[in-house]
């Protein structure tokens, strides 16, 4: 519509705040006074409303559209980021580029959820304070569904989000029950969400069944994260009817490694085995390491029902209990599977190496190959420690040449983080009987190394400037940027008080640092907090095409070529690998930007679902253990309580800040601890205590300790 002198006015009037006014109000804001004047407000208002410049925003209130306020209108700035909310129901929106988070208050969310991608009008700055905002417009919608319970009460349903960052109750008419009942687990979509008005609205679109039931629960996550819980059947028949004969003629464009000694090693549970390893010891006394990774580009061609659907995913999920591919099983388990005696498809990595585990010459093509066994990473452990079995020769070998390179990645400043995995013995019915932690063996860095040299050479014969060709093409990188320097500040000073020299200048020098005093605490009660601290001062890796190196492994070029079937940023740069040997251009990359910061975003949801499942499935081992008093560690210090994690079981629970009443206790952020102002009792990270379990809440996933006597 072409605006006339009051239109523009009267946009200019509410773009300059943040209240909701009236008629009235707007009228008086542009000094508007006289009876007429006021009629034509309203009429002006109508017009604006049905050309959605203006929106209604309660009973006679009006307020703009978000998607038209602007500098030019406000004179205040807008920033378009990521919604992150609180479990405390504030909230900040994440800017891309490392920009600073801005502040949203609970009462400045409008109607935006969690991970909406939204548009903030900047408050004004205030010294020694976070950017604060308020949220005009959801751009995007991040979770297409929801889950939680339906509560009936006096005939109007309700429904409750399981996570609590959705602090909203939808409504439910009955006509969108769905045949649900009060007390069901249910995924719900929202249809309508009027600005202005207090609650959504929302139709049941799956009834899961009934809360506490192990599948149920396991659903539950998977829609939590926004992972669909099977293939459509559009999906399911387009994968049976790949071809699964392997044709003389694409036999003859491959290198044929069957006639190598090949083999597996893998998770003794594991039914996808995406990498394989073959030696052979050259007449020139060289090592001809191949790694061989399943050829999923091969069989999932870009633009296909598959190829869209493990695009959306990005990943497999493994939660505690089962296994969430993103492939169909016809491909995940079967076709693209590296069995044992079968003839399989692969893209494969070879190299030459001498003895002192320099590559002297290497190859990248497509292969075929033909593994003469399967081994869990036991076998292949007892292999090493005894030297007996058909393979040890072999992996012997392997091993000797796996821990130099380990030895000159340490060497060369890789990070020697060790993290502890948490592990579940269940029963017929999934219910957890034990906790324990996965160790990591001789064999597990066997493969470790070899796959970490198999990426870490795709991106340099990719990113690396070579005479022949100047500019480096389009890649999809695993970068890693270096820790954040106001969180490395405050661990500098907090580990120098407990003895350890600790520099932060170079990122040679820094990652020394993290190094030594790794070496120095091994051992020593404070090591595993030395760990977790560590890792909290580090940025999260993540998939770009813009190369940064990867700072924990200390490589300038490091890409995910090893694992197609579960990872989707694999098949890309398997296929974009396969495109640059055969000398095509290079690929836009925008769209591959665009593609890595999906892929970083699903990622980063299947971490969350595996963490909130092992949380779920620590609160149902606990839930019979209530009243017992047990070792733990603090784990955590924060406004709500101290977190606290068992000894034995790894399980973690919280003592709510209300239980330590004997003092009155602030947060001390540097030091990572909670002090007692007036009678000096500290409770800091990593220290030991004992502790009662007093409550257990197995649906919400939270543990409830206090603090128990000697």
């Amino acid at each position: 519509m072409r605006e006339t002198s009051i239109e523009k006015e009267i946009v200019k009037a509410l773009s300059s705040t943040r209240e909701k006014l009236n008629y009235k109000q707007i009228a008086a804001k542009i000094n508007v006074f006289d009876k007429n004047g006021r009629k034509e407000v309203q009429d002006t208002l109508t017009k604006l409303i049905h050309a959605k410049i203006v929106i209604k925003a309660g009973r006679g209130k009006y307020k703009i559209n978000g998607k038209f306020l602007n500098k030019e209108t406000t004179g205040r700035d807008y920033i378009i980021g990521r919604l992150e909310v609180k479990y405390s129901g504030s909230a900040f929106v994440i800017q891309d580029g490392g920009k600073e988070d801005i502040f949203i208050a609970e009462r400045n969310l409008s109607n935006a959820l969690h991970n909406d991608i939204v548009k903030v009008l900047l408050f004004p700055p205030r010294k020694d304070k976070k950017p604060e905002g308020e949220i005009v417009e959801v751009v995007e919608r991040s979770q297409k569904q929801l889950v939680g319970t339906i509560q009936i009460s006096r005939g109007v349903a309700y429904f409750i989000a399981d996570s609590a960052v959705y602090r909203k109750d939808i409504i439910i008419p009955g006509r969108a029950l769905n045949k649900s009942k009060n007390g069901d687990k249910v995924v719900v979509k929202i249809i309508d969400w009027t600005q202005g008005s207090r609650n959504p609205i929302g139709e049941v679109v799956q009834v899961l069944g009934k809360p506490g039931d192990n599948n149920v629960e396991m659903q539950s996550i998977l829609v939590e994260y926004d992972f669909p819980l099977h293939f459509s059947n559009e999906v399911e028949k387009e994968a049976q009817n790949i071809e699964p004969q392997i044709s003389k003629i694409e036999i003859q464009k491959r290198k044929d490694f069957r006639h190598i000694t090949t083999f597996t090693i893998d998770p003794e549970d594991a039914k996808d085995f995406d990498d394989a390893l073959s030696y052979e010891k050259l007449s020139n006394g060289l090592h001809r390491v191949g790694i061989h990774i399943a050829d999923v580009s091969h069989y999932v061609k870009p633009g296909t029902l598959i190829d869209k659907e493990a695009y959306e995913r990005g990943t497999s999920v493994y939660l505690v209990d089962r296994t969430i591919p993103m492939l169909p099983e016809a491909l995940s388990n079967n076709l693209c599977s590296l069995r044992p005696h079968e003839d399989k498809l692969c893209f494969s990595a070879v190299f030459d190496l001498d003895d002192d585990a320099k590559v002297v010459k290497e190859w990248f093509g497509h292969t075929i190959i033909n593994s003469d066994q399967r081994l869990n990473y036991t076998e292949a452990q007892n292999m090493i420690d005894t030297g007996e079995g058909a393979l040890a020769e072999v992996i012997l070998q392997l091993n000797t040449l796996a821990r130099i390179l380990r030895k000159k990645r340490f060497d060369n400043n890789a990070i020697n983080f060790e993290t502890e995995e948490v592990r579940f013995k269940l029963d017929e019915n999934a219910k957890p009987v034990d906790v324990f932690l996965k160790v990591s063996t001789e064999a597990n860095f066997l493969i470790e190394e070899f796959m970490l040299l198999a990426n870490k050479k795709v991106a340099e014969k990719i990113g690396k400037r070579r005479l022949h060709n100047s500019e480096p093409k389009t890649f999809v990188y695993r970068v890693h940027d270096q820790p954040l320097d106001e969180k490395l500040q405050t661990f500098k000073n907090f580990v120098k008080k407990l003895g350890y020299d600790f520099k932060v200048g170079s990122p040679k020098t820094l990652a020394a640092s993290f190094n030594n005093m790794f070496n120095k605490a091994k051992g020593s009660q404070e090591y595993d907090m030395l760990n977790k601290l560590s890792v909290r001062t580090m940025a999260r890796a993540v998939y770009s095409t813009d190369n940064i190196g990867h700072y924990g492994l200390a490589f300038p070029y490091y890409t995910h070529f090893t694992s197609p079937i579960r990872r989707y940023p694999d098949l890309i740069v398997h296929r974009l690998l396969d495109a640059y040997l055969k000398q095509k251009p290079s690929v836009d990359k925008e769209t591959y930007e665009n593609y890595c910061k999906h892929c970083s975003q699903m990622e980063q949801k299947a971490t969350d679902a595996e963490r909130t499942s092992i949380k779920y499935k620590q609160a149902e081992f606990l839930s019979d253990k209530v009243g017992q008093i047990l070792d733990a560690t603090i784990s955590g210090i924060s406004k709500w309580g101290v977190f606290a994690e068992l000894v034995d079981s790894k399980c973690e629970g919280m003592i709510p800040i209300r239980k330590f009443n004997d003092d009155f206790y602030y947060i001390d952020e540097e030091n990572y601890t909670l002090v007692g102002l007036h009678k000096g009792h500290n409770y800091r990270f990593g220290d030991p205590i004992r502790v009662k379990i007093v409550d257990v809440n197995i649906e919400k996933r939270q543990i409830s300790f206090e603090l128990a006597g000697d």
